[in-house]
């Protein structure tokens, strides 16, 4: 593997991203444990109280870490900030209401720069509304019923549009210039989230939903052909990803190929059709699309040949350790899986083995589609600080976007993972695949419903072609109830656009 060259590596990384990431899977809240906010009118006391550990924490870690930044990246930092709007922040308190915290955790980790931007420009700090995954939406009801002036909440694929229906989200238009060059990187992806002509959605980044994670040594050890490599001499697709597992696995001998929860959507993406996308005519359902349909036969393909590892056989529970043993292939997640101490890696690949590449796509796609995410926030109805949380995610998109800044916040995600320079170099190219061409699956923003009947399901729904249930089948049994569901929630929605 060849030496890539680490000052063109901190020019092209996205390190806004890494932050972002960063605080989804190794934050200071645990989402099955962290209190979540349970009342709102007479509640105010016990939240309070609920918080006022990792409140007084945060204080001190911002202090001990922001010492840490050296005079050179703090005068990056002040000239990258010169480039914010100048403006007078009244309100210097922003809250945020989310299963992780923005803030530094007690680990020691140091201040993300968007946050110390932030600080230095406008005064303003985060006020953290711990909540857990499962409970944060009945949370944000609850709050925003209650008046508590909620500001931001995280946006993911169940965020929009449904929740503009519900009423729990308002247009951001107002407190932004969508036009200005801040935006240059994020407009279009911004504009996916534009109902009746209005911005729902602060979009920070637009990176990768997930990666094919590999172990360099497991690779070498079996004689394979590197996948990076395949990739760089464009013959990485889903013929050489297909081959590659044919090769390796031999489940009577304990060698597994493709494991993991996550791999069915950016498998059926890399083809560029979503099972519901949206559009100028509103949502529109695609399960009769001879492009999806082609993906799903080919994800099928993989289950009936035996290259799909076979969950049910482990107590229905992924086994990705056996990575880090020589004994599995692949394994496609987040990229958040890797920004941890390796010490904490589920793959357990040794750090200098560990590597990834972007999803294969079909051999003869003209075009490499990714299935992406557009990280940032959704403004909360009845938002006590609009503004704030506009020049906060402005501070994201420039410390994203400036030469000096992204050096800066790329030393400190390299020391907090311990990543190599070929592993960044990898991740700046997913994530610039995921950024040309991005897909992005809606389904799971129309509603519960129409998620549990076709997304969410383990086993089922567009799921079902890896667990043994061909595409036929499975359109033949959902095609008209998601149909029903999407033209339904059409009309609710050009109710409220109207």
């Amino acid at each position: 593997m060849k030496t890539f060259n680490l000052k063109r590596t901190m020019a092209g990384l996205s390190a806004l991203a890494l932050t972002f990431s960063l605080a989804s899977c190794s934050g200071s809240s645990d989402p099955g444990s962290t209190p979540a906010a349970t009342t709102a009118a007479g509640g105010a006391e016990t939240q309070a109280q609920e918080v006022e550990t990792a409140e007084t924490t945060t204080a001190k870690t911002v202090a001990v870490n922001d010492a840490e930044m050296s005079d050179e990246q703090m005068d990056a930092v002040n000239s990258a900030s010169e480039k914010l709007r100048d403006v007078e922040l009244e309100n210097k308190e922003i809250k945020w209401l989310c299963h992780w915290d923005l803030n530094p955790d007690s680990t020691g980790k140091s201040i993300p720069v968007p946050l110390s931007m932030f600080q230095t420009k406008y005064g303003g700090s985060i006020k953290w509304y711990p909540t857990t995954w499962d409970s944060r939406y009945s949370d944000l009801s609850t709050y925003v019923l209650g008046g508590e002036g909620i500001d931001f909440f995280q946006r993911d694929e169940s965020s929009l549009p449904k929740n503009i229906v519900s009423g729990m989200f308002q247009p951001i238009d107002e407190y932004i210039d969508i036009d200005s060059e801040i935006y240059d990187n994020v407009r279009t992806a911004m504009d996916m989230y534009q109902f009746g002509g209005k911005h729902y959605a602060f979009v920070n980044d637009v990176t990768a939903d997930a990666a094919v994670i590999y172990s360099a040594a497991t690779i070498e050890e079996n004689g394979l052909d590197d996948p990076w490599e395949l990739y760089q001499n464009g013959e990485w697709n889903w013929d050489t990803f297909t081959s590659m597992l044919e090769e390796f696995c031999d489940p009577d001998a304990e060698m597994y190929g493709l494991d993991g929860w996550w791999s069915e959507r950016p498998l059926y993406l890399s083809a560029g059709m979503p099972a519901v996308s949206g559009g100028s005519g509103g949502l529109q359902v695609n399960l009769m699309d001879p492009t999806l349909e082609k993906a799903q036969n080919w994800m099928y393909s993989l289950y009936t040949k035996g290259l799909v590892f076979d969950k049910q056989v482990f107590d229905w529970s992924p086994q990705v350790h056996f990575m880090g043993e020589g004994k599995e292939l692949f394994f496609i997640c987040g990229t958040w899986t890797l920004m941890a101490d390796p010490t904490t890696w589920e793959c357990g690949i040794d750090p200098e083995e560990v590597r990834w590449v972007p999803v294969p796509c079909p051999a003869d796609a003209e075009e490499i589609y990714h299935a992406a995410v557009a990280g940032g926030y959704c403004l909360c109805k009845g938002s006590a600080n609009p503004l704030g949380v506009a020049l906060y995610v402005e501070c994201e998109l420039v410390s994203g976007s400036d030469e000096e800044t992204k050096a800066v916040n790329l030393q400190k995600q390299k020391d907090d993972f311990k990543w190599n320079d070929t592993l960044i170099e990898q991740l700046e190219e997913i994530n610039k695949v995921a950024r040309e061409h991005p897909i992005m699956e809606m389904a799971d923003g129309v509603s519960s419903d129409l998620s549990s009947l076709l997304t969410y399901a383990d086993t089922e729904g567009i799921k079902a072609s890896m667990h043994g249930t061909d595409w036929a089948t499975t359109r033949e049994t959902y095609n008209d109830t998601v149909v029903m569901l999407v033209d339904e929630f059409n009309e609710q929605l050009a109710a409220v656009e109207s």
